[in-house]
């Protein structure tokens, strides 16, 4: 079908089309949000509900594992059940599951809510994404897709900031509980103002391919546990791990024979035979786990290690957001005139620059030290996100499109689950390193170690006797030790970071130039 004959062929007559980016745009916010809104409240949640910060963390990850089940599929539900029909259901799903969240009396309670608003948002930014570029003329289709790149890339940078300043002043269910009203305003919205286009209402999906999207359910799902339970169970160390390796490949396996052997299947794995497409999957994974990666460690850092307060924690971080708002119309304006792989190097090799930055930490540095490379580390992320969409997802044919979305957004959210596993297991590895090789160097019998030794004796001499005030000034130094360990860890975290986005930078350069066209979606 001609490009002006499908424009706008999803707007009621009369409807102004920024009222659709509106209506569109806030469910797709509202699930990328809460990707990230409720890091910050772990150690809240877990107090709440009686469990340990490690069991809290399922909070975050199983919200991802549902999330990344359902994003293959959504174009099938779209076709089977009508893409309006499925978008209003899907909002309505995630905003009581959100509900539910907030009421949550137990962890029990809380990972299941998580696991049904992971599975009712999975399809809101694929759809959304749809609908509005077929809402716009292709002379305006940039700009709106500006639009909606800039709440995706803003919404997990703002996230801990909402999330952490909702805990201090109400409670941490009010991260959740804030989702009500927006998912209201959206339904109201969507109802009102939008219609499937003729080719979602007389199309024919056929049946769900159940055992392609079982297996992958099963492959995912054991992926994520072993990324959630491995470092604490020492990886491979763990016989139920290597259990459920051997099951996630099994199933994984099984998953791709399937869709490469079968007529009617979930996803057209063919499409990676397309080499703009999959070194744009394998680009996409590679930053994903990168900005995860970064929107934990930092809050983390400066909760753990500087004893902020979430709110506090999180606003030392927004400014990201500052820099993504500052970039989009840029991005957006020189996509269509230049080479995009010339954007996503500089995007790679400045988010590399701002990651060894961040290695500089120190627990003398004031909340604002690392202001320019966070705000800087924003801006790279316009200069990635568009341009890469455009450089993967351009060179497919318009039937593909919809297939390929929702996998490169599989490849983003399991590199974010990936990326967050790998930082926090080399933190706790990297801080046993360090410890060592401090306490090794340790010149206990030199001059230096016994007049710091004293001086802190004397020091304690003041509230014990000498042979307390002995012992708790090397507990004093002990804990000296750690947190400096610590620390490096951190420091070891972002150079490892810079150095893989700086690798990412000549991989660019492998596929082939893509100019930008208006009916590509932003991611």
């Amino acid at each position: 079908m001609p490009e002006q004959d499908t424009s706008q062929q999803n707007l009621k007559p009369g409807v102004n089309p920024w009222i659709v980016a509106l209506a569109v745009i806030l469910p797709a916010f509202m699930e990328v949000i809460d990707t990230s809104i409720a890091s910050v409240c772990v150690p809240y949640i877990a107090g709440s509900l009686s469990a340990s910060n490690d069991e809290a963390t399922y909070v975050l990850t199983f919200y991802l594992l549902s999330n990344a089940v359902v994003l293959p599929a959504s174009a099938w539900f779209g076709l089977r059940f009508g893409r309006k029909r499925f978008l209003i259901t899907s909002i309505v799903i995630f905003t009581i599951a959100s509900f539910f969240c907030g009421a949550a009396s137990s962890l029990v309670v809380i990972l299941i809510a998580r696991l049904i608003q992971g599975a009712g948002g999975g399809a809101l930014q694929p759809i959304s994404q749809a609908i509005l570029t077929e809402s716009f003329p292709p002379e305006k289709r940039g700009m709106a897709m500006g639009l909606f790149g800039l709440g995706v890339v803003v919404a997990p940078v703002l996230g801990p900031t909402l999330g952490g300043w909702l805990t201090d002043n109400y409670s941490w269910r009010w991260a959740f509980y804030i989702n009500i009203p927006i998912g209201v305003i959206a339904i109201f919205l969507i109802m009102r103002f939008i219609q499937d286009p003729p080719y979602i209402k007389n199309a024919k999906p056929g049946k769900l391919d159940s055992i392609g999207f079982g297996l992958l359910a099963v492959g995912l799902g054991c992926m994520q546990i072993i990324l959630d339970r491995g470092q604490q169970d020492d990886w491979f160390g763990a016989t139920w791990v290597r259990y459920a390796f051997i099951l996630m490949v099994l199933t994984l396996g099984g998953f791709i024979y399937s869709q490469l052997t079968r007529e009617k299947t979930l996803v057209d794995l063919r499409i990676f035979m397309n080499r703009n497409f999959a070194m744009g999957c394998i680009l996409i994974f590679m930053f994903g786990a990168a900005v995860y990666s970064a929107v934990t460690l930092l809050p983390l850092y400066y909760q753990s290690m500087m004893d902020y307060s979430a709110w506090t924690a999180g606003l030392v971080v927004s400014p990201r957001g500052l820099g993504s708002i500052l970039a989009m119309p840029i991005v957006g304006l020189l996509v269509a005139r230049m080479d995009s792989r010339i954007l996503v190097s500089l995007g790679f090799g400045i988010f590399g620059i701002c990651s060894l930055a961040w290695g500089n930490l120190t627990l003398q540095m004031s909340p604002w030290s690392l202001l320019l490379p966070v705000v800087i580390s924003g801006f790279s992320l316009g200069l990635v996100f568009v341009p890469l969409s455009v450089t993967s997802l351009g060179g497919l044919k318009p039937e593909q499109v919809g297939n390929g979305s929702g996998l490169y957004n599989l490849m983003r959210n399991i590199g974010g689950s990936v990326g967050i596993s790998i930082v926090e297991t080399l933190l706790a590895r990297r801080e046993q390193f360090h410890q060592n090789e401090i306490v090794k160097n340790l010149p206990a019998s030199g001059r230096e170690w016994q007049q710091h030794v004293n001086t802190l004796t004397h020091f304690f001499e003041g509230f014990s006797n000498h042979v307390t005030a002995h012992s708790q000034a090397i507990a004093r130094i002990g804990r000296q030790v750690q947190q400096q360990s610590e620390v490096y860890s951190y420091v070891d975290d972002f150079r490892f970071m810079a150095m893989a986005c700086f690798l990412c930078v000549p991989m660019v350069w492998m596929v082939k130039r893509v100019k930008a066209k208006g009916d590509v979606p932003v991611h």
